[in-house]
């Protein structure tokens, strides 16, 4: 398999999307890893497994209907393998295995019959010291967006995913391209404060245009420099409401095309006003983890 990905909005040919089957039990809130998985665990709100393969074969049917190559993670009993952006990314023709939380290592070994298409050459294992998931990290042509937290009390933070040496070393590994990093605001208690990954604030869609929120980021002026870059008209900024129901974590198919949740209903008249098709999908019982459409997709080439 020869990876292609040069950005996040190029007509997608192939693709691996996360499975829900055999989740396993509810976490207990020791065992959760973002606070929006803690809010629903204690409010018994919490995602059943039945719901969420429902919405995920939705996505398929989409990925179907456009003639997309779909992998899918071998199933592991009793363990959640849903995020499939957070295990491994896909910078040009190299694969790159995210340093995650180690309780998520089997993930990864998961779509190791996907790996195994992938030349040895094209895979790059980041040193040990690297923290980093795919959320945080977006190829946008001549750029790299990566999403990081740098302040002192990171290990403090299990909802601090990306760090300083990870952005490092990922511009090490393409000198050619520009890597811009952003400082996301954290927390491990209120969701409505928590900018998990990059896309959980950000996200560009078609060929100049990007669905943000102000408060994801920690530095004002990092914050503008994205509004300057895509130009305040071709910006749809989301609430804190919106920022916490995942509304910029959509998923495109194509420059034209978008996978939204069904209930995002301003976003989605918005993206029809700019002649985007939307394909809408529920996904709203995967969001209670913190994660939604973007999260749960790993592009592996795009033309």
């Amino acid at each position: 398999m020869k990876l292609h990905i040069q950005n996040e909005t190029s007509r997608l040919k192939a693709v691996i999307l996360g499975t829900a089957e055999s989740v396993g039990a509810i976490p207990s809130i020791e065992d959760a890893y973002d606070p929006k998985s803690i809010q629903h665990i204690k409010a018994g709100t919490y995602p059943k497994e039945s719901d969420m393969i429902t919405e995920m074969e939705a996505v398929a049917n989409v990925f179907k209907k456009y003639d997309i190559t779909v992998y899918r993670p071998k199933v592991i009993t009793d363990y959640n393998q849903i995020f499939s952006r957070d295990i491994a990314f896909v910078i040009e023709d190299k694969l790159i295995k995210a340093n995650i939380l180690p309780d998520r290592e089997r993930e990864y070994e998961a779509i190791q019959h996907v790996v195994d298409q992938i030349g040895e050459e094209n895979i790059i294992v980041l040193p040990e010291e690297c923290h980093v998931e795919g959320g945080d990290v977006m190829p946008w042509n001549d750029y790299i967006f990566i999403g990081t937290y740098s302040g002192e009390d990171y290990s403090d933070y299990i909802t601090a995913r990306t760090n300083m040496d990870a952005v490092i070393t990922i511009q090490e590994l393409f000198p050619h391209k520009s890597v811009k990093s952003f400082e996301l605001r954290k927390s491990n208690t209120e969701p409505k404060e928590n900018a998990l990954h990059l896309d959980c604030c950000f996200q560009p869609i078609g060929s100049d245009k990007a669905i943000l929120h102000k408060n994801g980021f920690l530095v004002e002026k990092e914050y503008e420099w994205l509004v300057d870059f895509f130009g305040k008209e071709n910006i749809f900024e989301i609430t804190k409401e919106e920022m916490y129901q995942m509304n910029s974590n959509v998923f495109s198919i194509s420059e034209d095309v978008i996978i939204s949740e069904k209930n995002f209903t301003r976003l989605n008249t918005w993206l029809r006003e700019q002649g985007f098709i939307v394909e809408e999908v529920p996904y709203a019982e995967i969001a209670k983890q913190e994660g939604l459409l973007r999260c749960s997709t790993m592009p592996l080439i795009r033309e």
